[in-house]
């Protein structure tokens, strides 16, 4: 009768039938603490509440048939009859008397207190489990973190890189027009230089006669300039005035502009003559100086786009 008062302990502290009878068969009848404790350890068992088929040939309340009745067992002359701990009967003789109220009350009592231990530490397991998984969680997530913060600092390295090779070029192409700007004047300097001196310096000789009007004849042929002043007006009304060659592009205006005017680096803009008025376009841009009737001299104007 062991395992049904195992059962029946089960049932008076409120376990429900179905569960006590689990965990007496899954225990295999070893008393009632290994029975509270199995009832614990599966309490989230998807299958608990289940009826509960018992095997064939083992019925809770019944007798082993492996295990020899109680009058085959040898007793030892004198010795007192053996109690089991979770059992709530009392042998006397050959006789099993129930325990008294009073006995079963300290019994289920200690059993309570049994089970709210054993339950405190199983909290006290899970709370270990729900820490060492928050930490898990935390680390993970920094682990990602840096995984996110590397491949950031990899993108911006890259953008640096990319916008200090455009301003390299950027630059090398400004130093290319600069240094062609440089040949040109040098050019200009060496192929005009000493026939504007001389014309400079030559006048009308005090000593010698004095010249006689000019006499009427037919009007003077027109003058094939080979050079072009240019006078710029600025945004902020300051002027630019540079000499350029008449076959240079009006585009080398623009890059003068650009290198020594004060116009933010950047800054888009075109170029104008006030009068007649007229807006120069890109296409503009790649004629000559002369075509585009800026010979011998000009005023353009510096408007925003």
């Amino acid at each position: 009768m062991a395992e049904q008062t195992t059962l029946d302990s089960l049932l008076e502290m409120g376990f429900d039938r179905n569960r006590a009878e689990r965990a007496v068969a899954h225990t295999g009848n070893q008393g009632i603490e290994r029975a509270m404790d199995w009832l614990m350890e599966h309490e989230g068992d998807p299958d608990i509440d289940e009826p509960y088929v018992p095997p064939v040939g083992n019925v809770l309340g019944g007798s082993d048939p492996q295990l020899p009745s109680p009058a085959a067992q040898p007793t030892a002359e004198g010795a007192d009859p053996a109690t089991d701990g979770g059992d709530q009967m009392i042998n006397d003789g050959d006789t099993k008397q129930p325990m008294t109220e009073e006995e079963k009350r300290e019994q289920i009592k200690r059993l309570e207190d049994l089970m709210r231990v054993k339950q405190e530490e199983r909290r006290e397991r899970e709370r270990a489990e729900e820490v060492d998984r928050e930490k898990q969680r935390r680390r993970q997530g920094q682990e990602l973190l840096q995984v996110k913060q590397k491949l950031q600092e990899d993108e911006m390295k890259k953008m640096v890189d990319l916008r200090q090779r455009e301003k390299n070029d950027d630059k090398m192409a400004k130093q290319r027009v600069r240094d062609k700007i440089a040949r040109d004047r040098e050019e200009r300097a060496l192929k005009f230089g000493g026939g504007s001196s001389s014309r400079a310096v030559t006048s009308p000789s005090a000593e010698g006669p004095p010249s006689s009007p000019p006499s009427q004849g037919p009007p003077p042929a027109k003058k094939d300039y080979n050079e072009c002043r240019i006078q710029v007006r600025m945004l902020d009304g300051s002027a630019l005035t540079s000499v350029f060659k008449a076959q240079e592009p009006l585009a080398a205006v623009r890059v003068y502009i650009q290198m020594n005017g004060d116009a933010p680096e950047g800054q888009d803009f075109t170029l104008l003559s006030p009068y007649p008025r007229r807006v120069y376009t890109e296409l503009d841009m790649e004629k000559p100086l002369q075509e585009l009737g800026l010979v011998p001299s000009a005023v353009l104007v510096v408007a925003k786009k």
